[in-house]
């Protein structure tokens, strides 16, 4: 191949790259910023975390814990970039998001066989993409308005969209110490969140008027749609009283050292960054009005004089519905040659997303070379989060990494002896599978 286009710096966009050029293919990656922006991005580095900074849970007994071991040994940029950017955060791997660019931005510029064009890919049909034998789409869930539309006239009416929700960041210095409390949920030693307790009464008044108030609307145009695993907390809150106090608000193994008993509910904030100067706050994305946000949030006693470096926002979030515009190897079935990669294609997540483009570079590289890559087993995570992408649905869905997409045990299990044995299936699995791979891969 003479090279590949890559359309989105991004997750997926870099993985794939990079992959990409270790195999020794030329790579043109191009990122739209800083000439242009969605509205949820704000600096110019490739990679840039908008909506978290958090990548989910450790535990390598989890879907989302085997899946990071996966990407891990199969030489993931994004996984290294973590693992030297991360910051405390209990049983997650969290990162400071600033760094996590900027060690994402120098490996792919450095790289010699890439290609970082910071110009708009406006259409499929772009004369940018002239030349190159291959396209990767892994433009995100907020592809611009203009390719969007290249990419839904190359689909007809079979795109779909939804709206996924930003949670707001203060700054540490703003949160009231005396209504706040260093603690970690399920890791009582460590101090790696920042959690704002409330009584009932404070926590019924916070729901009463969390429902009260204004929100953004949808434009005409737009669906009504979330993806369930993001839900809005408004939306949340008005599924009954008590669901944020069972959900992101639960108490559990929370207790308030003044009081030495466990609130009510409880708000966590998670550091942003190393330096622990801004927090956001966990499980509150939103569609609030600004002012809104300021006014119900101020009733967390620990929030009453909270300074807000971003506050939440909606924005579009764009996938296919895989199973019927993809090919198995995630080629548009319209526009051969055109490949999708992350959350675009119906994958929901960071790790999920890179993930993603990391199994298209590995695809693609193989087909440089004339070989048949195949994909990773059903029981494998990254081959279980794969054939959620190939499988009909009625009304398809994106999702996160689960073993509930892997193929049943053959052997009955408690719950957490059950997770153990999904993961000890899948890395057995994977194992192989990329020893295989390797063995192909040899002259």
């Amino acid at each position: 191949m003479s090279h590949i286009a890559i359309i989105g710096g991004g997750l997926a966009g870099c993985e794939c790259a990079w992959r990409l050029a270790q195999a020794g293919i030329p790579v043109r990656l191009f990122e739209m910023k800083p000439a242009r922006r969605s509205p949820a991005h704000q600096e110019d580095g490739l990679a840039e975390l908008v909506c978290s900074n958090s990548l989910r849970s450790e535990d390598e007994a989890s879907a989302i814990g085997e899946l990071k071991v996966e990407m891990r040994m199969a030489g993931s940029l994004v996984m290294e970039a973590a693992e030297a950017t991360r910051v405390p955060a209990g049983k997650a791997l969290a990162v400071d998001r600033r760094l996590f660019s900027d060690y994402m931005t120098r490996k792919i510029e450095s790289h010699p066989l890439i290609e970082v064009v910071r110009a708009e890919v406006e259409s499929l049909d772009s004369p940018l993409l002239a030349g190159a034998d291959r396209v990767v789409l892994a433009a995100g869930p907020l592809v611009s308005d203009s390719l969007a539309s290249s990419l839904a006239q190359a689909l007809g009416d079979k795109g779909l969209y939804f709206y996924d929700a930003i949670a707001p960041i203060v700054t540490a210095e703003s949160v009231d110490m005396e209504h706040a409390f260093w603690g970690s949920r399920y890791r009582p030693e460590d101090d790696d969140y920042l959690n704002c307790p409330l009584t009932e009464e404070e926590y019924k008044a916070f729901v009463r008027e969390l429902l009260a108030a204004e929100t953004v609307p949808c434009r005409e145009f737009e669906e009504h749609m979330h993806f369930e695993g993001c839900l809005p907390i408004e939306e949340m809150a008005a599924r009954g009283e008590m669901t944020l106090a069972f959900g992101p608000m639960k108490p559990v193994g929370l207790d308030d050292p003044r009081t030495g008993r466990r609130p009510y509910a409880v708000l966590q904030l998670r550091a942003e960054n190393r330096e622990r100067t801004t927090f956001n706050l966990v499980g509150f994305q939103t569609k609030l009005k600004y002012p809104e946000q300021k006014r119900v949030f101020a009733l967390i006693p620990g929030l009453r004089n909270a300074e807000y470096v971003r506050l939440g926002s909606i924005h579009r979030n764009t996938f296919v519905n895989a199973p019927v515009v993809l090919t198995d190897e995630l080629e548009l079935q319209a526009k051969p040659g055109v490949h999708l990669a992350g959350q675009i294609t119906g994958v929901e997540g960071y790790l999920e997303s890179a993930a993603c483009g990391l199994w298209v570079g590995m695809l693609l590289a193989a087909k440089a070379r004339g070989r048949s890559l195949g994909f990773p087993p059903r029981e494998t995570a990254l081959g279980a989060l794969l054939s959620h992408l190939r499988t009909p649905s009625k009304n398809f869905q994106p999702s996160n990494v689960q073993f509930g997409l892997a193929p049943a045990l053959d052997k009955r299990a408690g719950r957490k002896k059950r997770k153990e044995l999904y993961a000890e299936r899948a890395r057995e699995a994977w194992t192989a599978w990329l020893g295989q791979v390797a063995e192909q891969g040899k002259p």
